[in-house]
């Protein structure tokens, strides 16, 4: 079988070799920092040998999610502690004098699974259509990337990560084509979340232009430091020999040491405030005021997040099954529970937003990708951002029948996210599928 072409990128980091796949090429799992377990991340040293950047970046230590399995495909998932890496994907024609719009992408999955180079995260539809520079951000995630004490163990580590794979990106990117001056950051669920910190996160300032943050569980980010000291009594001390499957052990723990405190504890590990490089919780509303001139945002969520999970409830996916039980379900729970998670708080952001100056668009998905279950439910938007058939056809998100509606209305989607990362507006949509609030 004859070796894939490849091409050579001279980026500040160091030479590197990257991999013609038809009309994108891919430098993939490219390390943007180093760290031992539970130590901020450091930049890693340029080097004069090319770098074969030609394997997916490995996902961070995770147990596998069997609310998850049972919607996605399966996929086969390299686990590495030193997960830092990310994979940068351009149109094969770019030129090197040309200057695209760069998007990074942040990965979802509660902040403990997940990985940027998951085939449901694929850009290439995204890169070839609209012609943008695409970046896929793998770095670490729950008990070694988001907990810690901030005195023996540091917390935000997970969060570090992305403020250093960000100045990478404001280092490097124009090697492969992409405007350093012109990053978007973009991220889905607790991506979204990353996303809208990293706005206020010391040594971010700069080093993007605008924010796409999609169904963050904004409603979920406050008033959690009771639930992380539960947390970190449940897991206790892990030293730096600790093996993996003990962490993740560990891990479990906590989680269900979180999970007594209401909706909260459904995402128990996260960002925490009054740790490097966050502010103290009080502070939050003035950072992010004082960043609004300087950070374009699209903000928004499905008009039925939670629907996604009323499936995976034994006794409610039975009651499911009637229809006028549905309908009930739909307008007593999970409408209710949406807003209180998600869409209450992209209103309070954008208004925040624009009364400091800034620019905020706010939008409401009312159609996403699935048949069943129905509605706009959480992760609805990516199968119409990033994938691709191949990823998602035969998924619970995505039945064979409904991938040409998909394709569709995923081609209008991404055109959309594509204009606001160039010039921060939005000026077209398929109303069918999402509404915008320009203010």
């Amino acid at each position: 079988m004859p070796s894939p072409a490849t091409r050579s990128f001279d980026p500040p980091a160091g030479p590197l070799t990257a991999v013609v796949d038809g009309d994108v090429t891919r430098a993939l799992g490219i390390p943007y920092a180093r760290a031992e377990r539970f130590a901020p991340p450091e930049p890693v040293p340029a080097t004069t040998e090319p770098y074969p950047a030609t394997t997916p970046a490995p996902v961070a230590p995770q147990r596998s999610s069997p609310a998850v399995d049972q919607l996605l495909p399966p996929m086969d998932l390299q686990v590495d502690e030193h997960c830092q890496r990310l994979s940068v994907t351009v149109p094969s024609d770019v030129r090197p004098d040309e200057r695209l719009p760069v998007m990074v992408w942040i990965h979802g999955g509660s902040y403990v699974i997940g990985g940027g180079d998951l085939p449901i995260h694929d850009p290439r539809d995204l890169v070839t259509e609209q012609r943008v520079v695409v970046v896929t951000v793998t770095y670490r995630l729950g008990v070694l990337g988001f907990l810690g004490d901030g005195e023996t163990v540091p917390a935000n580590l997970g969060l570090l990560d992305l403020v250093a794979a960000l100045r990478w990106v404001h280092e490097n990117i124009a090697a492969f084509g992409g405007d350093p001056d012109t990053v978007t950051v973009f991220g889905q669920s607790a991506g979204g979340d990353a996303t809208a910190h990293l706005m206020i996160s010391e040594g971010a300032r700069g080093l993007f232009r605008r924010a796409i943050v999609q169904s963050a569980p904004l409603g979920l980010s406050r008033g959690r430091a009771r639930m992380t000291r539960a947390v970190l009594r449940a897991v206790g001390t892990i030293g730096p020999d600790t093996p993996l499957d003990e962490v993740l052990d560990r891990q479990v723990r906590g989680e269900r040491a979180g999970g007594v405190f209401g909706l909260a504890g459904a995402m128990p590990f996260g960002t925490q405030y009054g740790h490097a490089p966050l502010p103290a919780e009080r502070d939050t509303d003035r950072a992010w005021r004082a960043v609004a001139p300087e950070v374009d945002v699209l903000i928004g969520s499905g008009s039925d997040e939670t629907g996604m999970y009323v499936p995976m409830i034994p006794g409610v996916r039975t009651l499911a099954r009637w229809r006028p039980a549905r309908s009930l379900l739909r307008w007593l729970v999970v409408r209710p529970l949406s807003e209180v998670v998600y869409g209450r708080d992209v209103r309070r952001f954008a208004a925040r937003h624009r009364a400091a100056g800034g620019n905020a668009v706010a939008y409401r998905l009312l159609r996403g990708a699935t048949a069943t279950p129905t509605g706009a439910v959480h992760m609805s938007d990516v199968p119409m951002l990033l994938g691709g058939r191949e990823a998602w056809v035969g998924s619970r998100f995505v039945p064979e029948r409904d991938w040409p509606e998909v394709d569709r209305r995923g081609r209008a989607l991404r055109a959309v996210w594509a204009e606001f990362a160039r010039t921060g507006r939005v000026t077209a949509a398929d109303d069918e599928t999402i509404a915008f609030d320009r203010g």
